[in-house]
This record gives structure tokens, sequence and C-alpha cells, in this order.
């Protein structure tokens, strides 16, 4: 039997993109840093999401039903700290950075890599976590070229650097 130490020891040695999930409904909004986002399928375009049932604000993204993937340029490292620490209340993650709304109202980081507005429209719990379907409704695409990526526990940035 495999050890979830040994597993957690193992999977950060897999290079994952940094990225701040977000929410908006009737209780405000709310959000996380994940590294456990993929694409599932582009017709219908088609991502998922691992959330920990643990996480504070996982009832609201339940409650919601919308979420927006916001892949982290190499300039938010504050910005991923921040999402990631219980220190910060909702409101003071938001006051970190700019940030505008697309199809669904969730909030999505403006100089973001990449922006996926989503419906979730399965969720799927197995052991601690749980994994929302999320199909794609609107994207926003920067001018960001360089991607702020995790591997071995802590943060690399990844991307063209022109030289002058």
């Amino acid at each position: 039997m495999i050890e979830a130490t040994d597993f957690r020891n193992a999977m950060s040695l897999l290079t994952t993109a940094v990225n701040v999930i977000t929410t908006r409904g009737a209780t405000g909004v709310h959000g996380f840093t994940a590294s456990a986002v993929c694409s599932v399928t582009d017709t219908p375009p088609t991502l998922l999401v691992c959330m920990n049932q643990s996480s504070r604000s996982h009832a609201h993204f339940i409650e919601n039903k919308i979420l927006s993937v916001n892949v982290l340029g190499a300039q938010h490292e504050q910005i991923s700290n921040a999402f990631a620490s219980s220190k910060f209340s909702s409101e003071e993650r938001f006051k970190l950075g700019s940030w505008t709304t697309l199809e669904t109202g969730s909030p999505v980081l403006e100089d973001a890599l990449v922006s996926f507005d989503c419906h979730i429209e399965q969720i799927q719990e197995v052991g601690t976590h749980s994994i929302f379907i999320c199909r794609v409704v609107a994207i926003q695409q920067s001018q960001q070229e360089e991607s702020l990526v995790y591997f071995n526990r802590a943060y690399h940035q990844v991307g063209q650097l022109e030289l002058a």
C-alpha cells in the first residue's frame, strides 16, 4: 500500500501550472490556489478542477455552480500565496491584482496568462477532494508570456524571455 506522504512526495515532482480558481454568488467572492486543473475535451470545451472538501470556500463553489480558472503568470507569486493562505480573508485576497468578469460573473484576473470562465456541470467526490467538471463558456487571454509553475514544492518561471 502506498502511503499518502510517499504519494505527495512523488506528486511534488510533477510540474504544474499555478491557478487561482474563483467564484461569485450570494455569499460574495471566493477563491483558492490550485495546481490540479486539466483539460478534459475540446468538444465541448471542458476542463476539470480538483478542490479539497475541507476548504473553507468549498461550499460556495458547490452552491454557485460557476468558477473561473485564472492561469497565473510569472508576476503572480504573491497572489498565489494569498489565495493559498488561510491568513487572508476573501476580501483581502481580491484586493491583490485587478479583477473583472466575463460571462458567469466569476472574478477574472485581468493580467492572467489565460482565464477560463466556466459552469460546473458535474461534481464527483473522490477521497478528500471534489472534482468539478466544468464547461468553458468564455476565455480571456493576456499578452503575458511567462507562466508561474510549481515543481518540487517551489515556484518557477517558464516562458520566453526576449533578450535586448
